[in-house]
């Protein structure tokens, strides 16, 4: 099979289940410091329950952490882990690594991030450094993307996957799985990261109808 082929098969699918990327999402935060706790949390974690409000409390608790050197400065005096409710150690320092990368290349707002990631020589460094901290892998970095408004932000997860396996697609690795989803939205003329978010969109809310009927099912049985 091809990419080509394989973008086919998972458009056949999307069509089939009513899924496509004709509608616009904005993703990331106004605020470098919920930006770097979301990125942090997102790997393995309920997004919705744990990831974002954690992210929107930061920005409220911290309102100066909004600049890098902000959330620096708030780390150096305050508990960043009673903020958000978070006591793993490996993730908190993920978060301070992380900063201190994005300090070193300059990179104080969003729209610094934004413009680091269009550049190709800066996206390089950027991504280069950014991987060097532990935890740190492909699915972080696209991550990055989408965080900071990229139309062409995909960051390939259990849940994409679970789509693309339903399609029929049998290769299951990350840059394969990527550009199949990035084919698949140029023929339709869709923003990557817009099929992206629509297909995460999806799975969530079948995972939450199969866990409504299981429980439903659990009470009945009683």
């Amino acid at each position: 099979m091809t990419v080509a082929s394989d973008a086919a098969l998972l458009l056949a699918h999307l069509d089939s289940i009513g899924v496509h990327g004709r509608d616009r999402v904005e993703k990331g935060w106004d605020h470098m410091g919920a930006n770097l706790v979301d990125a942090a949390l997102q790997r393995r974690q309920d997004y919705g329950k744990v990831v974002r409000k954690r992210a929107r409390v930061l920005k409220e608790a911290w309102p100066d952490a909004k600049t890098t050197s902000g959330f620096l400065d708030r780390l150096a005096t305050d508990d960043l882990s009673a903020v958000i409710s978070w006591s793993g150690p490996d993730r908190l320092k993920q978060i301070a690594d992380m900063a201190e990368v994005l300090k070193d290349k300059r990179i104080e707002e969003p729209g610094d991030l934004r413009a680091a990631l269009e550049d190709p020589d800066r996206k390089v460094e950027l991504r280069g450094a950014l991987q060097a901290i532990r935890y740190v892998g492909p699915k972080t970095l696209d991550y990055f993307d989408i965080l900071a408004g990229l139309s062409t932000g995909v960051a390939v997860d259990r849940r994409l996957l679970r789509i693309t396996d339903a399609a029929g697609i049998g290769r299951t690795g990350y840059d394969y799985v990527a550009e199949v989803i990035r084919e698949a939205a140029d023929v339709r003329g869709w923003r990557h990261g817009d099929l992206d978010a629509a297909m995460w969109a999806y799975v969530g809310v079948q995972s939450a109808k199969t866990k409504g009927r299981r429980r439903r099912g659990t009470a009945g049985s009683c």
